[in-house]
């Protein structure tokens, strides 16, 4: 099977999950900036963060079936499986937001953060093993220290959040911290899968 079915309907998903994010922001009530930063600011900052991550997933997402000429039913399955956690962003942001970064949809959010990771890598794999040991993703990926290390970056954020409290900012601010973190690795580009990609069209 080709995967440009899979890419259209993936690249709906994502564009409808930024959509129902961003009409969760709430609009101030005063016209001020002052009114923008203490009704709004905490909502636009986690939106933000979310918004994102919907980047860094619908980037690596192109970029992966740009070097991918064929899907199994495994594949789709897996991509589903990915685009199950990505359409609980808006839930999990909005839910964080609103309790002002309480524990438990801070942690929640961790949570939805590591299982977005944990489908991505299982769809990645799924791929490689269609594609074959020699193909140019596989080539191009190398050992994805990124994609090892994050999921260790999530743990280490939810496990903070679990310890946060009113008693514990310094615990709510380490996990804001490593999820902020995760997401700044992944923003920085990764030349190697942009010349895999210019290798393989020029062939």
């Amino acid at each position: 099977m080709q995967t440009s079915r899979l890419e259209a309907f993936s690249d709906g998903v994502l564009a409808i999950i930024i959509t129902i994010m961003v009409l969760e922001l709430h609009v101030p009530e005063h016209h001020s900036f002052a009114a923008l930063w203490h009704e709004t600011g905490l909502s636009l900052l986690t939106y933000l963060l979310s918004f994102v991550y919907v980047g860094i997933y619908w980037n690596n997402h192109h970029h992966m079936f740009q070097l991918t000429k064929h899907v199994n039913g495994r594949v789709l399955w897996a991509n589903l499986h990915l685009l199950f956690w990505l359409s609980l962003y808006p839930f999990t942001t909005a839910w964080m937001d609103e309790s002002h970064l309480a524990r438990v949809p801070l942690t929640v959010y961790g949570m939805n953060l590591l299982g977005a990771a944990i489908a991505y890598y299982l769809l990645q794999t799924l791929v490689l093993r269609v594609e074959g040991p020699d193909c140019a993703l596989r080539k191009a990926l190398g050992r994805d220290l990124k994609g090892k290390l994050s999921p260790v970056f999530y743990t280490g954020g939810i496990l903070a959040a679990l310890a946060s409290g009113e008693d514990a900012r310094w615990a709510t601010a380490t996990a804001v911290a490593l999820f902020v973190f995760v997401a700044i690795i992944w923003v920085i580009p990764d030349s190697r899968i942009e010349r895999a990609i210019a290798t393989a069209q020029a062939g």
